[in-house]
């Protein structure tokens, strides 16, 4: 054992004095003479060999000491390493040498390893010496100060990675010790200070691991909540009083010219509470370098970047989300960038290509220039602005609750109000439908909670009282879009339909309540007389029923044998009864889906005579489509049952509502419309007709409710439409057998052929046909639902 000891330390003499003779040979005159002599390359070549050498050297000696004797303490190794590296700075004179020609990133990756060790050696939760070394002597706060200089150089860089690996590999909490989360703090200061620096990858790997730690220890972000005036004294856990360092801030970029001109900045606050850092006057400088280094040219740091900032918003500290907001430029950032990615875009896009283009995550837009040209100009553009839009709607959604309000007021205020509104608003006819199918792009996309609702008060006002002829218009945006559902242009028409029918399927109550529940909220479309004042039923109807006959549109020229009587038009409908309005508001189903089917005459119907076109085809897409919508619905109070009629203000004037009146006039008009207009009209009304509100069901869905005079319902504007219809066919020829063959035309069936006359009005008829068949199966499956669900 004596002898053991001896060698042992003879062997840790021989590696101290082998370090001292490398430090002093490149110190020395004659050693910088003869490598003058040598050329650039020939003088790297020989500092690579010599290193190689001599780590090839301490290898073997460091095996040759384990394996005679036994090993120091981790302590002794430990301040050992660290002497090494001030020794370094002590003896050498050549600063100009990089940090990689030292053996500066070895002793620090010894003293990771010996951290490292000790804490596996422990257990969990306990401080070792070398622990407490690094913490009692300020090891961190040496290394700032040589990482801020920069000596040697690259020496920023190792600090950097040294920070880096000890936050990550050790697992006790360093963040809340003073002298771990001040020092780390003002190094996060030197972060982003320079873009494109060549340590931007260590200084994102830095900012990220403290992002992380922050995430897991939340209420450790307070420490980091720099306050911009003077600092307050502070106390450690145990009570002593810490002594504020004079020490100058680093230049930084972050702070005002102006207070760095009044008087050097202050460090880093340094508190073990964090509760006591609430104020207003506080800088976020981890945000600020994150927001530093978003605008590398490195795609790579960028999308780290991006994550971090992502961590940091959804921490639950209200001082933290407060200050995110306010004091720094995060939402500058999110707004500026989707403005300027906005303003990129061509001023005329083809709508099918901003519709399919393929969905865009942000951070995973990889592309190819040359490919995406030639798909269609502007694709980049649009894939670049999609992306970040991504972004901006996952950060809200991951982000505290007030800090997610706050930056989507933002993008409503500095995105949509300022740059999409105009666009919106414009005369020409490109730009309108340019705009509209962006709109309709972002409308599919927005998913966060915050965001989408600004999007709506945006696109629809934040009005709740019932909606009125005088007041329609009060929201210019929202009137605008409305009237653009039936512009003379069918473009214009279809893309702002399908943009309120993607619009009405998002998560958010105020959709429906805004476009059509405030005008039905008082039920004022029906009757307002008491069951005994009405007139008696005549030939087993109601006396408001729709009477063919007496329809102004049938008129004398019809032969008795080709008109239609009320009884063939609604020979399902249930008599009247006072039991009918005193029972769950809902008519017999079969009565109800019998009567949509009967709209359209026999001669008027083809789907018959093609397979796999009946009435049960949209049952099962009814059953799935209802179970989504209420599940979307599940969270909004809307009662099972219709509001009493003694409860509703019935002598109030009924309005149908904007929305419902276009839609309304467009299915009037359903005979003379495009084909595809007629389509995207028929989805919005079936989607419509799928909430499971009583009011809304009551109004589009019930053939049998006594309408207010001067008032009209889905079920009497397809009447209309029907009788309108039955005056035509008189005057086509072989108007079956061309209606069969338009059917097989549209279906593939039948190759295109000779044009056929009033293609326009059979295509129609063919709409609406299957339009019927769709609400009669949603009826249907509402109906039954409604029966499981009640006791």
């Amino acid at each position: 054992m004596p002898v053991a000891s001896v060698w042992r330390r003879k062997c840790h003499r021989v590696q101290r004095s082998l370090h001292e003779t490398s430090n002093l040979d490149r110190g020395g005159n004659n050693r910088k003479k003869k490598i003058e002599e040598f050329s650039r390359s020939s003088r790297e070549k020989l500092v690579q060999s010599k290193n190689k050498m001599f780590s090839k050297f301490t290898s073997i000696l460091q095996h040759a000491v384990e394996a005679l004797a036994p090993s120091l303490p981790l302590q002794e190794d430990f301040v050992y390493h660290w002497k090494a590296i001030t020794h370094y700075y002590i003896e050498t004179s050549d600063d100009k040498a990089p940090v990689t020609d030292t053996n500066i990133p070895s002793h620090l990756e010894q003293m990771l390893d010996i951290l490292t060790q000790e804490e596996g050696e422990r257990e969990s939760g306990e401080t070792g010496p070398c622990m407490e070394y690094l913490l009692h002597h300020k090891i961190l706060e040496t290394l700032y100060t040589l990482g801020k200089a920069d000596c040697p150089p690259g020496m920023k860089q190792q600090v950097l990675t040294f920070y880096t690996k000890l936050l990550a590999h050790i697992r006790q909490p360093l963040l809340p010790h003073i002298n771990v989360h001040r020092p780390v703090q003002k190094l996060i200061r030197l972060c982003g200070e320079v873009l494109a620096a060549p340590t931007e990858n260590e200084e994102i790997q830095f900012l990220c691991i403290v992002c992380s730690k922050l995430k897991q220890d939340p209420y450790l972000v307070d420490f980091f909540l720099e306050n911009k005036s003077k600092r307050p004294d502070t106390r450690t856990p145990g009570g002593t009083e810490v002594v504020k360092e004079n020490v100058l801030a680093p230049d930084t970029g972050q702070s005002r010219p102006e207070e760095q001109a009044d008087e050097p900045q202050a460090a880093a606050a340094s508190t073990s509470s964090p509760s006591s850092n609430h104020n207003n006057g506080n800088n976020y400088n981890l945000v600020t370098s994150l927001l530093n280094l978003t605008k590398s040219p490195d795609g790579r740091i960028v999308v780290k970047a991006c994550e971090g900032l992502m961590l940091l918003v959804s921490l639950p500290e209200p001082a933290a989300a407060k200050c995110l907001t306010e004091n720094t430029e995060l939402c500058e950032l999110l707004t500026d960038r989707l403005v300027s990615f906005y303003k990129a875009l061509p001023q005329s896009m083809d709508p099918l290509d901003i519709e399919t283009v393929e969905s865009v995550n942000w951070g995973l837009d990889v592309y190819n220039l040359k490919e995406d040209a030639a798909v269609f100009t502007g694709k980049r553009a649009l894939i670049s602005f999609l992306s970040w839009l991504d972004y901006c709607d996952q950060l809200i959604k991951e982000a505290q609750k007030s800090a997610a309000a706050v930056m989507a007021k933002a993008v409503r205020e500095k995105f949509f109000v300022s740059v999409m509104e105009p666009q919106l608003m414009q005369t020409s006819e490109v730009g309108i439908l340019t705009s509209t199918a962006l709109l309709n792009r972002i409308i599919r996309q927005v998913t966060s909670e915050a965001l989408l609702q600004e999007m709506i008060y945006f696109l629809l006002g934040e009005e709740r009282e019932p909606e009125t002829q005088a007041t329609m218009a009060r929201n210019p945006l929202r009137h605008r879009l409305i009237e653009h559902c039936d512009h003379l242009s069918d473009e214009i028409s279809i893309m702002t339909l399908r943009l309120f029918e993607h619009l009405i399927q998002k998560p958010s109550q105020h959709i429906l309540h805004s476009l059509l529940l405030r005008s039905l909220e008082e039920r004022n479309y029906l009757e307002n007389k008491p069951q005994e004042e009405r007139e008696p039923l005549e030939n087993g109807q109601p006396h408001d029923a729709v009477d063919l006959e007496e329809d102004p549109l049938f008129g004398d020229d019809l032969s008795p044998d080709s008109r239609l009587s009320g009884s063939d038009w609604l020979s399902s409908s249930p008599p009247q009864s006072p039991d009918h309005s005193k029972c769950d508001g809902k008519t017999e189903v079969h009565k109800i889906v019998n009567s949509f089917l009967c709209l359209v005459p026999d001669e008027a119907k083809s789907s018959y005579h093609v397979e796999g076109t009946g009435y049960d085809t949209y049952l099962r897409d009814a059953h799935r489509q209802f179970r989504d919508y209420c599940g979307v619905c599940q969270r909004w109070d809307w009662r099972g049952n219709p509001k009493p009629l003694e409860k509703c203000n019935l002598d109030s004037p009924f309005f149908e509502g904007h929305f419902l009146k276009v839609l309304f006039d467009r299915m009037g008009r359903i005979l003379d419309q495009p084909y595809d207009v007629n389509l995207q009209v028929t989805a919005v009304l079936s989607k419509l007709s799928m909430f499971p509100h009583p009011h809304l069901h009551e109004y589009l869905l019930d053939p049998y409710i006594n309408l207010a005079p001067g008032c009209r319902s889905l079920f009497s504007v397809i009447v209309r439409v029907v009788g309108d219809l039955m005056l035509r066919i008189q005057r086509i020829p072989d108007f079956t057998p061309k209606l069969l063959l338009v059917r097989k035309r549209l279906l593939g069936l039948e190759p295109e052929g000779i044009n056929i006359d009033h293609m326009t009005l059979l295509e129609g008829v063919i709409v609406l046909e299957e339009f019927c068949k769709e609400l009669a199966a949603i009826a249907f499956v509402k109906y039954h639902a409604a029966a499981a669900a009640s006791p």
